[in-house]
């Protein structure tokens, strides 16, 4: 099969997020106010979606989603994916035709800290966003956003791909291949037909970046020691991970929603990572940020001793490529870039709503990189 319409294209720019399809449509975000949820749902308000989130409120001080004021213009649902009852009253008062799950516990160092609250967000969230959606008839899409970090970790040299087993080391990691298995267990039980919701998960991890405080997070960590004036401390700097701008893995949400809404043959996972050249060392990505931030940036290596987390991580995003269309546009030079001079922007009292969203129209008309 090749790639699914509504992905237009003019000339060498690529626009691989279709605005018409998105235009009125009803879109229930979980997680709308953490980091990747806030750009998602700032980009759908921007193509004219009518957006509901429903979240606990905002993660960090600060963060993303008041600084852009994304909630100007979307019903904000004061909610928590653990409630059942609140899943089911979301979806029965947005009746959304689309549902992108993103609420999660998504910091690994957090999860060795708080396993049960791990577990009980990130596996019985995802039952209770898929059985309400069950219950609900009305929803045509629903996008199970995960991780990369899903995979049982091999430490290998190659890509991850879709077919591999579930796993992980650390309970965060766990909990996300547990996520993948409830939701493979829902489609097959209840969503196999085409009359039925069309159900796809969405792996991608290590995304970078403006209005990312995460904590234990590494370019989060690096922007406030850069704002600040402090020195960075670096941990395990030969650790290899597939950095990618944010906007690259939201355009895949997004198109495989478009497909699903074609056709039950996309309700699979899938995997949205960036170019093998793009897997880089923690110690270069603090290398390069220190070049791009003016006046540079002071850091150390912290030896630790620090829990486990996998040393070597990659996917490979043929399907994605092949049958959806989708291609990162901004490689990782152009995503650091763009980091810098969100965190510059902000430093100089800029509109970081104004920010975000040039950011997103620049990378909407982003070319392909060669």
């Amino acid at each position: 099969m090749g790639p699914v319409p509504g992905v237009s294209r003019t000339g060498d720019a690529a626009r691989v997020v279709d605005a018409a399809f998105w235009r009125g449509r009803r879109v229930l975000l979980t997680g709308h106010t953490g980091f990747k949820g806030a750009w998602l749902a700032l980009w759908l308000q921007s193509l004219g979606a009518r957006v509901t989130g429903l979240s606990l409120g905002a993660p960090t001080k600060p963060c993303l989603y008041e600084l852009a004021r994304v909630g100007e213009e979307m019903d904000d649902i004061q909610g928590d994916v653990r409630s059942p009852e609140a899943l089911a009253g979301a979806v029965a008062g947005a009746q959304p035709e689309i549902v992108i799950h993103m609420a999660a516990q998504a910091l690994v160092r957090r999860s060795f800290v708080e396993p049960r609250e791990t577990y009980e967000t990130n596996v019985m969230g995802t039952v209770n966003v898929l059985d309400a959606v069950r219950l609900n008839g009305d929803v045509r899409v629903l996008v199970n956003v995960t991780s990369d970090k899903c995979y049982e970790n091999r430490e290998w040299v190659w890509g991850y791909r879709e077919d591999e087993p579930m796993g992980g080391h650390d309970p965060y990691s766990n909990s996300k291949g547990c996520a993948e298995l409830v939701t493979d267990a829902f489609r097959r039980s209840f969503f196999f037909d085409s009359d039925s919701t069309r159900v796809g998960s969405a792996r991608a991890g290590n995304v970078i970046g403006g209005g990312d405080w995460g904590e234990d997070r590494l370019v989060p960590d690096i922007m406030r020691a850069a704002l600040a004036g402090e020195t960075l401390r670096v941990r395990n700097p030969n650790s290899i991970r597939p950095w990618q701008h944010v906007l690259n893995p939201l355009a895949g949400y997004l198109v495989l929603a478009q497909a699903l809404w074609q056709s039950q043959e996309y309700a699979t996972g899938w995997n949205f990572g960036p170019a093998d050249e793009d897997a880089r060392a923690v110690g270069w990505i603090v290398q390069r940020m220190s070049t791009l931030w003016p006046g540079g940036l002071r850091f150390i290596h912290d030896e630790g001793p620090h829990p486990h987390e996998a040393g070597y991580l990659k996917l490979d995003s043929s399907r994605a490529r092949a049958r959806l269309g989708w291609r990162p546009l901004w490689g990782l030079s152009r995503g650091l870039d763009a980091v810098v001079d969100w965190y510059r922007r902000l430093r100089e009292d800029g509109d970081m709503r104004a920010v975000t969203l040039e950011q997103i129209e620049d990378f909407e008309l982003a070319a392909p990189p060669s």
